[in-house]
């Protein structure tokens, strides 16, 4: 039992570096070509859609000057690399095949990624939410009903 919790925690311990900055729990899980490669997308991504300047700016609650520095065709890739990013060093880590894990980070990322494109516009009680929180919202609501969905998946398909 405690082996199964080491294993859980070392995998989370991974996931978390890669939330940190995607890349990191690769290089933690000794995947040096895929860390790299993971912090080179990182840092090309961030810089062309001026993602830490929308970041200070809807921090802020200046969306309006987010949404007008932003390169939207750039920002769309995030969501997909981070998630994978996340996803993948805790697999990795895990060192099993857990059924079904993939659905709700391939989900977010989905989610993540419409997001960013109806940011510019999506208004909640009159508010823009903008480029940076409604993906964070969007994505941490997938994931949680992805995680919370995934037991009654599994059960529904081991009863067929």
């Amino acid at each position: 039992m405690n082996k199964i919790n080491n294993k859980k925690n070392e995998a989370l311990e991974s996931a978390l570096w890669s939330v940190a900055l995607p890349g990191l729990g690769q290089l933690l899980n000794k995947r040096y070509f895929k860390g790299f490669l993971f912090i080179l997308l990182e840092f090309i991504i961030n810089m062309k859609s001026n993602l830490n300047t929308i970041i200070i700016y809807s921090f802020y609650g200046n969306m309006s000057e987010a949404i007008e520095k932003v390169n939207y065709q750039w920002l769309m890739f995030y969501p997909c690399v981070y998630i994978f990013a996340i996803w993948d060093a805790y697999r990795d880590r895990l060192k099993e095949n857990k059924p079904y894990l993939f659905i709700p980070f391939v989900s977010a990322a989905y989610i993540g990624t419409i997001a960013v494109i109806y940011s510019s516009t999506f208004e909640l009680m009159g508010f823009k939410i903008g480029p940076i929180f409604l993906p964070i919202i969007s994505i941490s609501v997938t994931l949680v009903l992805g995680l919370l969905l995934r037991p009654i998946l599994i059960r529904r398909v081991e009863k067929k």
